[in-house]
């Protein structure tokens, strides 16, 4: 089943599961794949095309397993949105610096973890051995990082 969740409101009802309905019709999965919408305040299931809710009890376990269905896609995208968030930000500040283009900053990434912070605490040495990173380049990665 496809979920569209997190609505403040009816009114953000229709917008959001009508997009969820235009990407469902985009590959062609409107009507193969169940799809509802859960309304937060109220907790009311909506199915497109049909304006009138489904209210489910409150003590049911079938709203409990929408619930956590909803709350576990939102731990999801706040997780992926957090890891795409780290890496724009290590991305942006090896761009600082002149003379590392995609595929050097793709060989320090490699080479250090994907941490920033491991290329910041790393020795001449270590930078010079990563392909690509002469010594002067290596002191330009320490000096602005």
């Amino acid at each position: 089943m496809a979920f569209a969740a997190g609505f403040a409101d009816r009114g953000r009802r229709k917008g959001q599961l009508g997009i969820a309905v235009e990407v469902f019709q985009e590959f062609g999965l409107l009507g193969k794949v169940p799809l509802v919408a859960l309304a937060k305040q109220f907790e009311e299931l909506y199915l497109p095309g049909d304006p009138n809710p489904i209210i489910l009890p409150r003590r049911s376990q079938g709203l409990y397993l929408v619930q956590r269905i909803r709350d576990e896609a939102h731990r999801f995208a706040i997780t992926s949105h957090r890891a795409q968030r780290g890496k724009i930000g290590m991305v942006s500040q090896l761009e600082t610096v002149p003379g590392v283009g995609p595929k050097k900053r793709k060989a320090l990434l490699k080479a250090f973890d994907n941490s920033i912070d491991a290329i910041r605490a790393a020795s001449l040495d270590e930078l010079t051995a990563v392909p690509g990173i002469n010594q002067e380049l290596a002191l330009a990665i320490k000096e602005l990082l």
